[in-house]
């Protein structure tokens, strides 16, 4: 360990108030908060620190240059052996003792380093960052969700109506506590939906791929489609081809004000697997059928 006096650039007869000066012009210099992101500084900081709580006390002082208690603070051994001189976990910066003898002055940055030290001593608990993975149905309907916390506790999480991908959920006070007078962090639900082979989403709308056999193309009819709220009936026109989308009004996302999104339906042809043997009948002897070019409009 340093030298105390050496630390702070003064004599060992220096008086009290010298040393008292020298702290502050270090400390001035030296400050975490006027030296954001400069470790170097920082821990330099933490020397003067050190040394100006052990000097500026009169009776610490006194033991430290009788060699009683060394640069730490901690008592010295009575025998001058070497197995006397191990590693000691005195906590040599423990205390804001000179800090807030500086915070105590007249000085212009007093105000500042007086705020620094009673953000440290109420300093407000750490958030703490879960992922949370829920259903796409229950993106769009909303729920109630729990986390198994690593200590073995558990949170309750609503999750509200409409969430999307990668949303981010704030659970006011459920971080860890804070010190003092700091109030405990949060807790910050990083939300991750499942994709749901049947829905894709398209801001606060939902399109479905659905499949519909020819004679419902051909003929139309009453088809029940899936919705993330449970299956509705629609109504498929006659001569609907794939391709066709129509349009579920109001069975999308929640919208603030309390709309909703709507879902739309795109219509996709599917034969039957074989083909019926009358089906290939009819469609061997179709000669209108067989005269219809489909690419007509690809092909110019």
């Amino acid at each position: 360990m340093k030298n105390p006096y050496d630390i702070l650039g003064v004599a060992p007869a220096a008086s009290a108030a010298e040393i008292q000066s020298a702290y502050r012009k270090l400390a001035k210099k030296l400050h975490p908060d006027l030296n954001p992101g400069d470790k170097g500084a920082e821990e330099k900081f933490k020397e003067v620190a050190g040394a100006y709580d052990l000097l500026s006390d009169p009776e610490k002082r006194k033991r430290y240059d009788a060699g009683e208690i060394d640069e730490s603070g901690a008592e010295r051994p009575q025998h001058q052996y070497y197995r006397d001189f191990a590693d000691s976990d005195f906590g040599h910066y423990a205390s804001d003792g000179g800090f807030a003898d500086f915070a105590q002055g007249d000085d212009p940055f007093a105000d500042l380093f007086r705020r620094s030290a009673e953000a440290r001593a109420n300093r407000r608990g750490r958030d703490l960052h879960y992922r949370l993975e829920i259903s796409f149905v229950e993106s769009i309907t909303g729920g109630s969700e729990r986390i198994t916390l690593p200590t073995g506790g558990t949170l309750d999480v609503s999750i509200p109506a409409g969430i999307v991908d990668g949303q981010t959920l704030r659970l006011k006070g459920k971080g860890t506590p804070g010190s003092g007078k700091g109030g405990p962090g949060d807790a910050l639900i990083e939300i991750d939906v499942r994709p749901d082979p049947r829905f894709k989403r398209d801001g606060d709308d939902i399109t479905i791929d659905l499949p519909i056999s020819l004679s419902e193309a051909v003929l139309g009819g009453k088809i029940r489609v899936p919705t993330p709220t449970g299956d509705v009936t629609m109504t498929v026109p006659a001569g609907a081809n794939s391709g066709t989308t129509l349009r579920l009004k109001g069975k999308g996302a929640p919208r603030r004000g309390g709309a909703r999104g709507d879902e739309f339906v795109k219509l996709r042809i599917v034969l039957e697997k074989p083909i019926d043997p009358d089906l290939r009948a009819f469609v061997s002897n179709w000669e209108a059928g067989k005269a219809f070019n489909p690419r007509e409009d690809i092909a110019r």
